[in-house]
C-alpha cells in the first residue's frame, strides 16, 4: 500500500490522550482538489486528512467550498483534478453509491428518512435482508424480525435511549429522533467514515445534545467522522481538529485548543490569517 505525506499537525495543541490518532497514515485524504463549474471556481487545490477515531469538523461561511468539498469525497461530484486516497490506495468515486461501498456514508441536512414507514425499514432502506432458505432465496420474504432486532442494536450502540420500538413510524419522532435514526443508519453501514451535514440545524437545545453525544459515541466507536456546521458552540464541543475553508481554498486547520470561537471566525471571515507552520 503506498503511503501519502501528511499534512502538518500542531500536535502540541491536541489533546495528550488523542496524539496516538495521528501517529497512524491517515485514514482519508484529499490532496490539491479543483472543481469548475464553467467559470466559477469550487474548489481551488484543497488538501485534507482525516484519521480514525477523530472529529474534523468543517466551517466556512456561505460559498466557502463545504458542502463542495464534501460531495467529492463522497462521489456526487468528481473533482476536475486532484487525488484522493482511502487507507493509502487511491479511490475514484464516480458516484456516492461507489462511496458506500466503500465505507462512507453520508447523512445530508435534508434527511432521507420516508416518514410512513418504521425505524427499521428506514435503517435498512435499499440494504434490506431477506429471509434465510428457501423463504427468502424462492419466496423473497424480507427477513423483518431480524432487521429489528440489529436496527435496535445499532440505535442502543449510539446510545439513544429515547427509541425503544423499531417498528414505530418515523413520522411519529422529533426532530431530533429523525435526526437519530439517520445517523444510526449511516453508523450501521459506515465501516469507516460518517459525514454529517448540518446534523443539529432547525433542532432544539435538548435534541441538539442528543445529537452531538452520538457524534461523540461515533468517534468513540473508532469511526472517523466529518462534521459540517455553522454552529461554533457545537464544533467546539466535539471537533479535534477544525478546516476552515474560504473562498474555495482551505484557510487552516485549526484544534479547539489552539484556536478560540472568535478566532476561528475570524479566520473563517478574512478578518485574521493563519500563518503556515
Amino acid at each position: 500500500m503506498s503511503t501519502i505525506e501528511k499534512l502538518p499537525l500542531a500536535v502540541d495543541h491536541i489533546p495528550e490522550g488523542k496524539r496516538h490518532i495521528y501517529d497512524a497514515e491517515p485514514l482519508l485524504s484529499a490532496r490539491d482538489l479543483v472543481i469548475t463549474f464553467g467559470r466559477v471556481v469550487g474548489l481551488d487545490g484543497v488538501n485534507l486528512d482525516l484519521y480514525r477515531g477523530e472529529v474534523l469538523a468543517v466551517i466556512g461561511d456561505n460559498g466557502a467550498g463545504k458542502s463542495t468539498l464534501i460531495k467529492c469525497l463522497t462521489g456526487a461530484y468528481q473533482p476536475s483534478s486532484g487525488s484522493i486516497r482511502l487507507e493509502g490506495s487511491p479511490v475514484s468515486f464516480r458516484r456516492p453509491q461507489d462511496a458506500r461501498e466503500a465505507g462512507i456514508e453520508t447523512v445530508y441536512q435534508q434527511l432521507a428518512v420516508i416518514p410512513a414507514l418504521d425505524i427499521a425499514s428506514n435503517l435498512y432502506l435499499g440494504r434490506e435482508e431477506r429471509r434465510k432458505g428457501p423463504l427468502g432465496s424462492v419466496f423473497r420474504m424480507l427477513d423483518k424480525g431480524g432487521m429489528e432486532k440489529r436496527a435496535g442494536e445499532s440505535v442502543q450502540g449510539l446510545g439513544i435511549q429515547t427509541i425503544q420500538n423499531m417498528g414505530q413510524a418515523v413520522e411519529t419522532l422529533s426532530g431530533g429522533q429523525r435526526q437519530a435514526v439517520a445517523v444510526a443508519r449511516a453508523a450501521a453501514f459506515g465501516s469507516k467514515v460518517v459525514v454529517l451535514d448540518e446534523p443539529t440545524a432547525a433542532l432544539g437545545v435538548k435534541e441538539s445534545g442528543m445529537v452531538l453525544d452520538m457524534v461523540k459515541q461515533l468517534r468513540d466507536n473508532g469511526l472517523a467522522v466529518i462534521l459540517i456546521s455553522h454552529n461554533m458552540p457545537h464544533v467546539w464541543d466535539v471537533a479535534d481538529r477544525i478546516h476552515i475553508q474560504r473562498l474555495g481554498g482551505c484557510a487552516g486547520v485549526i484544534t479547539p485548543q489552539s484556536h478560540d470561537m472568535g478566532e476561528g471566525v475570524a479566520i473563517m471571515t478574512g478578518a485574521k490569517t493563519l500563518s503556515s507552520p
